[in-house]
């Protein structure tokens, strides 16, 4: 087993809730997002997007639409914009297999079927509308139970079916067991900021305006496919109007608005529609789970067995890793998770906000209370009884896990000793149903490679650069924390450079790595700059650190200081001054030891606690309270940590409530692909809601004990109010979003 990491031994800014660096620049509207930017002689650029899912394009009126005063070109696929890398190729890990006009084949609704670039928007519009697409239509299928399922190679960027022990003895050993099926729907990223981009051509180098969740490593992957070296390319993405994972990849309408850029000769700006965001940039895949948990005579589980069968496109494989989310968490003699995929004509889905973990814990939790209620136990009884003291299956250590304690702290809060076994039996004052439910929550630590430079000025100020990406989670403020705690400066005189590719590769906004990846590399790149600074210092006749190389020596509010006599000691400017006058720059990475990965589990972990009332005539839902508390490692921000928990629940409420792209059966098309349809909780649905962060040191995981925050607030959240609801009312139901209708129907 690997020694645990050395960890910093003092923090300054870390730890403490600074407000949002960039905040001002956004409500004051000076931050610039992608398609805020207007080069000189701008185009404007519309996609046509398919309105079956199913069939082919018979013909589009392309001589009304170029006759249209402004439009300047029209492409489709008898004139398409030919890419110089394979569209239907996947050379890198966030690519996916792209519709760029190659074909008139429809595959999904909102396919591009043609680009229409014009001198202004309205006239863009306009020839989009003139084209009148006529099509040969054939029968979508667009459910779960549309087509044959299959054997997929991965599910995720994982592992399709993981075993651990013997499945079929724990089934055989189980006293008591449960058999259940799930279904949730397929649900679609809905930033703020829809997908756009502002593509500008110098021979051949390329500029991008484009909001970007992998920003340095993006690089390569549009040198791929317009056929130009990776440094010729420069993404600019300093603010993010929200990611949530379909920002990480590179998704065709962008594609092609960079090549009608090139072929044109002028900067060509695209931005999808709210409905367009429905179908060609990803989204979360429908899956029906099969769950089944057996327990011996004193309910311990003997086996947790669980399958998902998940939704993709005809012509790519991105396979909802659901039933992975059952490793690693509960105790089980035996483990099993397996998928399967069923090819329908529907956009590829790809990673949103906790991929996996968001639908199979939902299934998870409700099917571990489902099997607590069999056994006749407390909810958090019976998970209690099946803690996993190392990680099922594996056997792993994990780096640290305060899950007991996130239990016992949000038990606490939230008053679950009250809590009666029988359900049906609470009410207010009002008469309304009431019911109490809670879930686990669990996700990875993840950590991806990453760089970052620092630079000690001669005024005595810091300046830190890297590629990272700030899709309003907080990472410029962050980041800047930590690296101003490197430099052992305040953190009003460290300059924070982020959110351009030619800055070291901050690595990817995604997975709830991020800090802990960029922020590793700061601190690496601030330390060695101390170091360069204290060789300066230490071998300088003329310095009062002068001949102290074998103490040491460390960064103090700008001042290097011998530790244990801080009276020796100088600023970092009279120091740099004396050496000439030139900045001292410093250079670092992070990644994960392999060894540490190899050794250990490691996991952010947490507790949900759900309050829902439910009129009883109506069966109209309303959660009235939701307590999460959590251990998530060291926490840089408590402020933002928090603001990521809190929106983590309530994506978790959406989930349970809300969410559910609906298809037209008849053409495929998704009927709600706006967002007065397609539902997501407002501020009014979001009371009562608290957050615990439970202290939790982890000297493995990372240089800094950080693990991270975006996603885990959704796990555990679902299945909570899910099993809130059964509480109230004595009825389980077992597809998401719970409806009014499902209650009214007994499940």
């Amino acid at each position: 087993m690997p020694d645990p990491i050395p960890m910093p031994t003092r923090f300054g800014s870390s730890g403490q809730p600074v407000t949002r660096r960039d905040g001002v620049a956004k409500v004051t509207g000076a931050a610039t997002f992608a398609a805020d930017n207007h080069p000189n002689g701008l185009l404007h650029a519309v996609y046509v997007p398919a309105t079956i899912a199913r069939g082919r394009v018979v013909s589009m009126d392309v001589a009304a639409a170029r006759a249209h005063p402004g439009v300047v070109e029209v492409y489709t696929p008898d004139n398409s914009l030919k890419l110089a890398g394979d569209p239907d190729a996947k050379p890198f890990m966030f690519a996916f297999r792209m519709h760029v006009l190659q074909t008139d084949r429809i595959a999904y609704a909102n396919q591009p079927i043609a680009l229409v670039v014009a001198e202004t928007i309205e006239a863009a519009n306009e020839g989009a509308r003139l084209l009148a697409p006529v099509y040969e239509a054939e029968t979508p299928r667009v459910t779960l139970d549309d087509a044959e399922g299959y054997k997929p190679e991965a599910a995720g960027f994982g592992a399709a079916e993981t075993v651990h022990g013997d499945v079929e003895a724990g089934h055989a050993a189980a006293a008591k067991s449960v058999d259940l099926t799930y279904e949730t729907p397929s649900q679609y990223h809905n930033a703020m900021e829809t997908h756009a981009v502002v593509a500008e051509w110098d021979g051949d180098r390329l500029t991008l305006d484009l909001p970007n969740q992998a920003i340095v490593m993006s690089k390569a992957a549009y040198g791929y496919y317009f056929g130009i070296p990776p440094q010729n390319v420069l993404i600019r993405s300093p603010y993010l109007g929200g990611g949530f994972g379909s920002k990480a990849m590179s998704h065709a309408p962008v594609m092609l608005a960079i090549a009608a850029a090139r072929a044109i000769g002028r900067p060509v700006k695209l931005m999808l529609r709210r409905d367009q965001m429905f179908g060609p940039v990803g989204h979360r895949g429908a899956t029906r789970q099969h769950i089944r948990i057996g327990i011996d005579g004193d309910a311990r589980m003997t086996v947790l067995d669980h399958h998902s069968l998940s939704a993709t496109s005809t012509f790519d494989d991105f396979i909802e890793p659901a039933a992975n989310a059952s490793q690693g968490l509960y105790d089980a003699g035996a483990l099993r998770s397996s998928h399967t995929g069923v090819r329908l004509d529907v956009g590829t889905p790809g990673p949103m906000r906790a991929p996996g973990e968001a639908s199979g814990s939902a299934v998870l939790e409700c099917a571990m209370d489902e099997m607590a209620e069999a056994a006749g136990m407390d909810p958090l009884e019976f998970r209690l009884k099946n803690y996993a003291e190392t990680e099922p299956g594996t056997g792993k250590p994990y780096s640290s896990k305060a899950l007991r304690e996130c239990y016992a702290q949000g038990a606490e809060h939230f008053g679950w000793a009250g809590r009666p076994l029988e359900a049906g039996t609470m009410r207010d004052e009002a008469g309304m149903l009431v019911g109490w439910g809670m879930g686990t929550a669990l996700f990875h630590a993840p950590m991806f490679a990453a760089e970052a430079r620092a630079t000690l000025r001669p005024d005595g100020t810091g300046l830190v650069e890297t590629g990272a990406a700030d899709m309003g989670q907080g990472a410029w403020t962050a980041l800047a924390q930590i690296a101003a705690d490197a430099l052992g400066l305040p953190l009003d005189k460290v300059e924070f450079r982020a959110g351009t590719s030619d800055l070291p590769d901050g690595g990817v906004a995604g997975g709830s790595g991020h800090t802990a990846t960029a922020g590793g590399a700061l601190h690496s790149a601030g330390m060695d700059a101390i170091a360069r600074l204290a060789e300066i210092a230490t071998a300088d006749p003329a310095s009062p650190l002068h001949g102290a190389g074998n103490a040491t020596i460390v960064a103090r509010d700008g001042r290097l200081v011998v530790e244990g006599d801080e009276e020796r000691g100088e600023d970092f400017a009279t120091i740099i001054a004396r050496a000439g006058g030139e900045a001292v720059v410093g250079t670092g990475g992070a990644s994960r030891p392999p060894e540490a990965g190899a050794a250990h589990a490691m996991y952010a972990h947490g507790a949900v606690f759900a309050e829902v009332k439910v009129d009883p005539e109506l069966y109209q839902m309303r959660v009235t309270r939701l307590v999460g508390a959590f251990a998530a490692g060291r926490i840089i921000n408590p402020k933002l940590a928090e603001s990521q928990l809190y929106g983590g629940m309530i994506w978790g409420l959406s989930f349970a409530l809300h969410e559910e792209a609906r298809h037209d059966r008849r053409t495929g098309r998704i009927v709600n692909g706006d967002l007065a349809g397609y539902h997501v909780p407002v501020n009014a649905d979001v009371t009562g809601f608290d957050v615990i962060t439970v202290h939790e040191d982890d000297p493995y995981v990372n240089a800094l004990g950080i693990k991270g925050v975006g996603e885990i607030g959704i796990t555990g959240t679902v299945g909570a109010i899910a099993n809130a609801i059964r509480h109230a009312t004595g009825t389980r139901v077992r597809r998401f979003p719970i409806r009014i209708e499902d209650l009214l129907a007994g499940g």
